[in-house]
C-alpha cells in the first residue's frame, strides 16, 4: 500500500534540500549511529533514510546493497507520517505492507521499526531504521535506544547543515579574519559596510541597540 503525503509535504521537501545532503558520500558519524542501532536491536539490517520526492534514498546502511528505493514501496513513508516509533512486528499480516515487494522479494522485510528524523523545524525528513527477514519485537529498552539514537542522528544532521551553510557563506564572503574586510572580485578590499552598500540595497534604519549610542555624551 503506497504512504499518503503528508500534510505538510512541500515545507517537508524544501527542507530537506536546504539540508544540501542528498546523495552524499559515507560519513563515518552517520555509520557509526547505523551500526550501533542494529547491534543494540540485534537486527542484521539498519538504515538511515532520507524520503525525497518520488525516493527514499540510505544515507547509511547496514545489511543491504541497495542505496535507495522507489517512495511507493518505502515503509519509511509510513513512519514519517508519524511522531512516534513505527514498528511492524510481521509484515506478511499487515495489510498496507503484505504484497510490499521489499516483503515478497530481496530483501524479504518480515520486521521493520522505523524512528521518524524530525528537525527543529517540526518535518520528518526520514527515519533511523532498523530491519530483519523474520518477524520479532523489540524491548521496552531497545525501544528506547532506538529513540536516543534517532536524535543523535537529527543532531548530526543539524550540525552538518550548520557546516554546510557556513562553507556556502565563506564563499560568498571572502574576508580576512583579522581585519574583517571583504575581498572584492577584482582583488581589492573594502570595509563591509562599503561591499554590502555597492551589493544590495541599504535602508537606514536604527537598531534598537544603537540609539542610545547616538546620543550625545551629557544628553
Amino acid at each position: 500500500m503506497k504512504a499518503p503525503l503528508p500534510t505538510n509535504e512541500t515545507e517537508r521537501l524544501r527542507a530537506l534540500r536546504l539540508f544540501r545532503i542528498l546523495d552524499s558520500g559515507s560519513e563515518k558519524a552517520f555509520d557509526d549511529l547505523t551500526r550501533l542501532a542494529a547491534a543494540i536491536c540485534k537486527t542484521p539490517m539498519s538504515v538511515i533514510t532520507l524520503v525525497d520526492e518520488d525516493r527514499q534514498w540510505f544515507k547509511s546502511r547496514v545489511g543491504l546493497s541497495a542505496t535507495e528505493t522507489s517512495r511507493d514501496v518505502a515503509f519509511c513513508a509510513h513512519a514519517i507520517l508519524q511522531d512516534d516509533v513505527l514498528v511492524v512486528g510481521d509484515t506478511s499480516t499487515d495489510p498496507r505492507f503484505a504484497d510490499n515487494a521489499l516483503v515478497t522479494s530481496d530483501p524479504s522485510i518480515r520486521f521493520y521499526a522505523g524512528a521518524p528524523l524530525v528537525v527543529a523545524e517540526g518535518l520528518s525528513l526520514g527515519t533511523l531504521c532498523v530491519i530483519d527477514s523474520k518477524p520479532r519485537r523489540l524491548t521496552e529498552a531497545q525501544l528506547d535506544a532506538l529513540k536516543t539514537l534517532r536524535e543523535a542522528v537529527v543532531t548530526q544532521l543539524e550540525l552538518r547543515r550548520a557546516l554546510e551553510d557556513f562553507r556556502v557563506v565563506e564563499q560568498m564572503l571572502p574576508m580576512c579574519a583579522w581585519c574583517r574586510k571583504i575581498r572584492n572580485p577584482d582583488g581589492s578590499w573594502s570595509l563591509l559596510h562599503e561591499y554590502v552598500g555597492r551589493s544590495e540595497p541599504v535602508t537606514h534604519l536604527i537598531g534598537p541597540d544603537c540609539g542610545s549610542k547616538m546620543e550625545a555624551p551629557g544628553a
